[in-house]
């Protein structure tokens, strides 16, 4: 049977014989730190190895208990751990104001060794168990976005099928639009939810008749108004969800096609009426349809997308993010030549 390691209780005294006291009753059970004033213990609570529940005095010099408490709260490393004031600050309004500011307990010195480890084992417990319950929490939301996160990416690849297209246009597609939405200011955490939304952009193609999607030639009036309908599609097959990989797909499918200068489809959207989302996709869809083969044209060279792309800022494309397209084109080719056909 594995032995599990002793956790950690800080004691935080300026009276070293209190000290003394606790350490006696709690070193069997316990790995004991110590610590003399305020500032001793939080460099404790903060170092790379921090006590698992901290036993205070409230009444130090410099720094008192409820000032150490407050600090911990404050930081985002420490705000969990159990803090129990032990003290002769017995009255009702300090206990009230010691709960206030985040503590789990009050013991009254002289202490009663029974009561202290019974109070210690008992908030440890409720601590491990709250840490328990997050850890199954975390593991579930991350087998739910990763089961999401597969279904996006198979719709994806099926709406690629379905174009007489690979797989490689989604993930280029989707790398650019990463790249430019890092240009313009997106975390790593949104710049990885439009990458992993963004496969989902043409999903709508699927409700397309075959004799219009992959028609070799040029689409008549009535067959564009047919093709122009895979944008409602697409946002109907995705639906509407509360989760952002959900709805940035969405997004992107809805309005990958709309226009700075509202000429595009399907809501005649403009400037930065279109979500910041469908704009970065926008520019990123047409530089690889431009640069890559299809049914109905060869593949562009180039020199010839970028010159497009530049003609059409401020008429297609966001201005900005033109230009954040054009800071950041090593990047942008290096992200082509890799996932060539």
């Amino acid at each position: 049977m594995e032995v599990q390691p002793l956790q950690t209780v800080l004691v935080v005294d300026d009276m070293a014989t209190n000290i003394d006291i606790l350490l006696e009753v709690l070193k069997g059970d316990y790995k004991v730190k110590v610590a003399l004033n305020g500032e001793e213990a939080l460099e404790v609570i903060d170092s790379p190895n921090p006590p698992d529940i901290v036993l205070m005095d409230i009444m130090m010099p410099e720094m008192d208990g409820y000032e150490v408490c407050r600090r911990m709260k404050l930081n985002k490393k420490s705000r969990y751990i159990p803090v129990i004031f032990v003290t002769t600050k017995n009255a009702e309004d300090d206990e009230t104001f010691g709960f206030e500011l985040g503590a789990v307990d009050y013991i009254t010195k002289p202490i009663n060794p029974a009561i202290v480890k019974a109070r210690v084992k008992t908030h440890l417990a409720l601590h491990n168990q709250s840490i328990a319950l997050e850890h199954q929490v975390a593991d579930r939301t991350k087998d739910l976005y990763s089961t999401r996160l597969e279904i996006v990416r198979r719709l994806g690849i099926a709406a690629e099928y379905r174009d007489n297209e690979t797989g490689l246009h989604i993930i280029r597609m989707s790398k650019y639009c990463r790249t430019i939405a890092k240009g313009f200011g997106f975390c790593d955490k949104e710049a990885d939810i439009l990458l992993n939304a963004a496969p989902m952009h043409d999903v709508g193609k699927i409700g397309i008749p075959d004799n219009i999607l992959i028609k070799p030639g040029k689409l008549t009036p009535e067959e564009w108004k047919t093709m122009m309908t895979h944008t409602a599609i697409g946002g109907k097959i995705i639906g509407v969800h509360d989760n952002n990989l959900m709805t940035t797909a969405r997004t992107v499918a809805l309005t990958h096609h709309e226009k700075w200068n509202g000429t595009g489809y399907p809501n005649g959207l403009s400037g930065k009426n279109i979500p910041i989302e469908g704009r970065i996709a926008a520019i990123a869809d047409v530089f690889d349809a431009l640069t890559s083969k299809r049914p109905y044209k060869n593949a562009w060279p180039e020199e010839k997308a970028f010159d497009l792309i530049l003609k059409e800022r401020g008429e297609h494309f966001d201005p900005e993010l033109v230009e954040i397209f054009f800071k950041n084109i090593e990047e942008i080719i290096s992200i082509k030549q890799q996932y060539s056909k």
